[in-house]
């Protein structure tokens, strides 16, 4: 039924089964007699529903849905009488009766768990720490062999610890978790004391359920993809400005090289602010933060040194300066930034989100830069451990630069192919973020086993990356897996931006940002590694990068960088 209103276009669909009326129905209502659709709801259906008159289908339609999603309390008072009428009016005709039960059958409902559920296996310590995939950084590689020899859902219980953490890993986890997380798991346990340190206590990352949605709903356009080709322009500006040092013989660590150079164009885009020399001070504070509060690997009190605390202190003054320089004065005419979207956010519910909570996500939005300069250095690896590839990009980049700088309507997928499927193929083998933690809210079985409530839970999103039956021969770098002929992407197996309500709401804008910096250098340098056969290594914590011993040197100035 639900499928259906969608196919109709009265209903859109959104991941994390959420469902709102479509743009269509919204403008309609707000251009009928009966005022917008909001006025609509608070005053004509509680009307109806203490009136004796028979509803239009219209009504009955509108009522069915918001009883079946237990809303109506939050429009009226809701005593025994209007509950009875309520339930008469979903039931006065086959319309109402089938809204109802469509709706209440993708609503979760306690699960009868078997007691033919298996028991969890347990991993063993040894396993984990001999693995060679552990020691080369790999820990998609990594858990999609532990899956080989366990199963899809397996338990570790580091000597020592107060908790054991069970680990999801497999194509049909991932369809379970896309589907189906939102309403067993939650994030909040696990980023409670990382938001706690920049004096948050709820925020988008640790929300769930239909706050986390009405949170992404309103920050969807400040992160839309067409929020990136407005400012392209200066986009190139400011990487030229950067590359424009660049010369050949230089070697340099990827992973700093393009960290820098990425964070030089993502300031500016997000908080309108330039934070190179901020830079080195807010990495590492957050890279403390994390490894402290989510991986457990550093103590508590090294938070507590010299360095910390001054880093500390940058970051506090940056997110202050982001305040002040965000006045409704200082952005009269300036193209919005993502700080734009949370502060209206902000003065739209100021309870909803409240300014003590502003703090992790101002400091959050500095990190993209990093992420991003990441992405960027593990597709410059394997450019230069792949030179027939390179070759290919170079001359995609070469035909898109003939004519001038692209434009955001060039970036097509038609004219960016080799690069787009390149892309793919690093998101693939070298995605920045292979683990997602989460808690059990409500107990439930996933591939026959059970999860018990409050269990820690690891996803291993990334581990069907290295799965045989989901990309075949997984260790090679083979971008013809993305041809229209293959599309071995096109399945839950593929999650390099997370799974479900909590995937990167800004995916779309990496990759499309991404792609146009991966032409625009390969259009003015080659890179080659230094030394030429160094192996692939990487940082696997507290997310993934290349390691900082792999360098790149400039072999080649092809094209004069605009003055």
């Amino acid at each position: 039924m639900l499928g259906n209103l969608v196919e109709r276009e009265i209903l859109s669909y959104h991941e994390g089964d959420f469902w709102t009326l479509s743009r269509s129905i919204w403008q309609a209502q707000s251009d009928s007699q009966d005022g917008v659709a909001g006025d609509f709801v608070k005053t004509r259906i509680p009307t109806i529903i203490l009136s004796d008159a028979i509803p239009a289908p219209r009504d009955v339609i509108t009522i069915a849905l918001l009883n079946a999603c237990n809303v109506l309390h939050y429009l009226m008072p809701f005593d025994e009488e209007a509950e009875q009428r309520v339930d008469v009016i979903c039931r006065v005709d086959i319309i109402g009766r089938s809204i109802a039960d469509a709706v209440s059958n993708n609503i979760a409902r306690p699960q009868l768990h078997s007691a033919l559920t298996k028991e969890i296996p347990r991993l063993s310590l040894r396993k984990l720490l001999f693995n060679p995939h552990l020691r080369s950084g790999n820990l998609a590689a990594l858990f999609a062999d532990l899956a080989r020899e366990y199963g899809p859902v397996f338990e570790l219980r580091p000597p020592f610890a107060k908790q054991s953490y069970i680990f999801l890993a497999g194509p049909e986890v991932n369809r379970w978790v896309q589907k189906h997380g939102r309403l067993f798991l939650r994030s909040k346990e696990y980023l409670a004391s990382t938001e706690a340190a920049h004096g948050s206590s709820r925020t988008i990352h640790s929300m769930d359920g239909a706050d986390h949605f009405r949170f992404r709903k309103a920050l969807q356009p400040s992160h839309a993809p067409e929020t990136f080709t407005r400012r392209i322009d200066e986009v190139y500006r400011i990487a030229r400005q950067q590359a424009s040092s660049w010369e050949v013989g230089d070697i340099a660590p990827a992973e700093s090289l393009f960290r820098r150079y990425l964070n030089a164009q993502m300031s500016p885009l997000l908080i309108s602010l330039d934070t190179q020399d901020e830079f080195e001070d807010i990495f590492l504070f957050n890279r403390r933060l994390l490894f402290t509060y989510l991986t457990g690997i550093v103590p508590k009190f090294l938070l507590n040194t010299p360095g910390m605390k001054r880093s500390a202190r940058v970051v506090a003054d940056l997110a202050e300066r982001i305040r002040t320089s965000h006045t409704p004065a200082q952005r009269a005419g300036q193209p919005p930034d993502v700080i734009d979207g949370y502060l209206s956010v902000h003065a739209n519910d100021e309870q909803f989100l409240p300014e003590t909570d502003l703090g992790f996500p101002l400091n959050a939005l500095t990190l993209t830069g990093q992420y991003l300069g990441d992405l960027t250095s593990f597709i410059f690896y394997h450019l230069a451990s792949n030179p027939d590839i390179y070759r290919r990009v170079q001359a995609e980049a070469d035909a898109l630069f003939a004519n001038g700088d692209p434009t955001g309507e060039d970036l097509t997928p038609a004219n960016l192919d080799v690069t787009h499927r390149v892309l793919l193929e690093a998101l693939r083998l070298t995605p920045n973020v292979n683990l997602s933690m989460r808690n059990v809210m409500n107990s439930c079985v996933v591939e026959g086993y059970q999860l018990p409530l409050r269990a820690s839970v690891v996803i291993a999103q990334t581990a069907p990356h290295y799965m045989e039956e989901v990309f075949p021969d997984p260790l090679t770098f083979d971008i013809d897996r993305y041809l229209p002929s293959r599309n071995e992407h096109l399945t839950p197996g593929f999650a390099p931006f997370g799974l479900g309500t909590h995937r990167c709401m800004g995916s779309q804008w990496a990759e499309k940002q991404v792609a146009l910096n991966v032409i625009l250098l390969a259009h003015h340098f080659t890179f080659e590694l230094s030394p030429p056969d160094t192996e692939l290594r990487t940082s696997p914590f507290p997310t993934q990068s290349l390691s900082n011993k792999i360098k790149l040197v400039i072999k080649e100035k092809r094209h004069e960088l605009p003055a």
